[in-house]
C-alpha cells in the first residue's frame, strides 16, 4: 500500500472527564479573558444562568437565544449583546445550536470560545459554520470558527432525553460515515471515523435501556468527539448537502433530519464505493445503508421525512436546491436520482443497499 496524504489537526484543546465542566473558569482565565458571555438556547436558559453564577466575576452575562440552523439575525442580536456587555469571550453551553451561535460570532469578530457540549453534535471541533438567511443555509470554512477550548463532561449528558440522544448520536455517525469516502480523507481520519462509530454503536442501545448509564454516556460522548473531528478535517458531501437543504429551506429538525437521511445517502453511495463503506457493515451488520437503517430502527429513531411535515411537493424543490451547486460525491447524481432518494426517505422505506 502506498501512503500519500496530508493531515492538519486543529489547535483546539480538548478536556474530557466526568465533572470537567466545573473547571470552565480556569479555561476562561487561561485564554486571558475576564468577561465571558454565556450562550444557550431558550430551553437551557436556567443552566446558562447557573453557569454564569459559577463563573462569578468572570461572567459578563448570558444570551439565551440560540436556535437551530444559526439564523444570521440571531447572530446579530448576540453580537449586540456581547458588545453591550463588553464581553471578551463566549462560553457556549448546549448542543449544535448553541455551538453554532458561538462559532458564528467568532467568524465575525474572532472572539475566543469555550464550548461545553451537552449533546453529541460534534460541531464544536470543526472550522465549519452552517448559517441561514432568507430560507437558505450556507456553509463557510475558516480557522476563526474553531473553538479554542472544548470541555467534554459526560455527567452533563446523563439527563439528555433518549430521543435526543439517539438522533444526536446518529447525526454524529453521519459525520464519520461521509468521512470514509471524502476525497481528502487520510488514514488518521479513517481510524477516527471507525472508532467513533464503533463507540456510538455500542453506547446507544445501552442508553435507550438505561439512560443514566455513566459508562455508556461517556462512550457516546467520546464517539461524538471523534466523529466531529472527522467532520472538521474532511470534506462533507451528499448527505450533509441534503440535510442542510432540508433544514435551511424547510426548517426540519437538525439531528432528526440527519438520522432519517443517513441510511439513504450512505446506501446510495455504497453502490459506488462499497470497499470504502465496508467498515459500516462490519460495525452495524449488513450492507451499509440497510445496516444503518436497522440500527436506527432498533434504537427508536425517526425513519421518515414525512413525519416532519414535509410534503411530496417539497421534495421536488429540495432535490433542485440540493443539486444546484456542484460538489464532490463518490457517485454521480442529478435531480432525478436525488428526488428518488428523497422519496424513499420521505416514506421511510428500507434502503436497497
Amino acid at each position: 500500500m502506498t501512503l500519500n496524504f496530508s493531515y492538519q489537526p486543529h489547535s483546539t484543546r480538548v478536556v474530557f472527564a466526568p465533572g470537567a465542566s466545573a473547571g470552565v473558569a480556569k479555561w476562561v482565565e487561561a485564554l486571558g479573558c475576564r468577561r465571558a458571555l454565556v450562550l444557550t438556547t431558550p430551553q437551557q436558559a436556567a443552566d446558562g444562568e447557573a453557569l454564569a453564577q459559577r463563573l462569578g466575576g468572570l461572567a459578563a452575562g448570558t444570551f439565551a437565544g440560540a436556535t437551530m440552523h444559526t439564523p444570521i439575525d440571531v447572530t446579530e442580536r448576540a453580537l449586540a449583546r456581547a458588545a453591550e456587555l463588553e464581553a471578551d469571550c463566549v462560553v457556549s453551553l448546549g448542543g449544535g445550536s448553541t455551538t453554532g451561535l458561538g462559532k458564528a460570532m467568532a467568524y465575525r469578530t474572532d472572539i475566543p470560545q469555550v464550548v461545553v457540549p451537552t449533546t453529541y453534535a460534534g460541531s464544536e471541533v470543526t472550522p465549519i459554520l452552517g448559517q441561514t438567511e432568507g430560507g437558505i443555509k450556507t456553509t463557510v470554512l475558516s480557522p476563526k470558527i474553531v473553538p479554542e477550548v472544548v470541555i467534554y463532561d459526560p455527567e452533563l449528558t446523563l439527563g439528555l432525553p433518549v430521543h435526543m440522544s439517539v438522533t444526536s448520536g446518529l447525526n454524529a455517525i453521519a459525520h464519520a460515515a461521509e468521512g470514509l469516502y471524502a476525497n481528502d480523507r487520510n488514514p488518521i481520519t479513517t481510524m477516527m471515523a471507525v472508532e467513533g462509530m464503533r463507540a456510538i454503536c455500542a453506547a446507544l442501545p445501552v442508553i435507550v435501556k438505561t439512560p443514566r448509564d455513566a459508562d455508556a454516556r461517556a462512550k457516546a460522548l467520546y464517539g461524538a468527539w471523534l466523529c466531529g473531528t472527522v467532520l472538521g478535517q474532511t470534506t462533507m458531501s451528499l448527505h450533509h448537502k441534503i440535510c442542510h437543504t432540508l433544514g435551511g429551506s424547510f426548517d426540519t429538525p437538525h439531528a432528526e433530519t440527519h438520522a432519517v437521511m443517513l441510511p439513504h445517502t450512505i446506501g446510495f453511495n455504497a453502490a459506488a464505493v462499497p470497499e470504502l463503506l465496508a467498515p459500516i457493515g462490519d460495525i452495524f451488520g449488513g450492507t451499509p445503508g440497510r445496516a444503518l437503517y436497522d440500527f436506527a430502527k432498533s434504537v427508536g429513531s425517526p425513519l421518515a421525512l414525512r413525519d416532519f411535515g414535509l410534503t411530496e411537493t417539497d421534495l421536488d424543490r429540495a432535490a433542485e436546491i440540493a443539486t444546484r451547486n456542484p460538489y464532490a460525491n463518490p457517485r454521480p447524481f442529478d435531480v432525478k436520482s436525488i428526488r428518488a432518494l428523497l422519496q424513499k426517505a420521505w416514506s421511510g422505506e428500507r434502503p436497497p443497499l
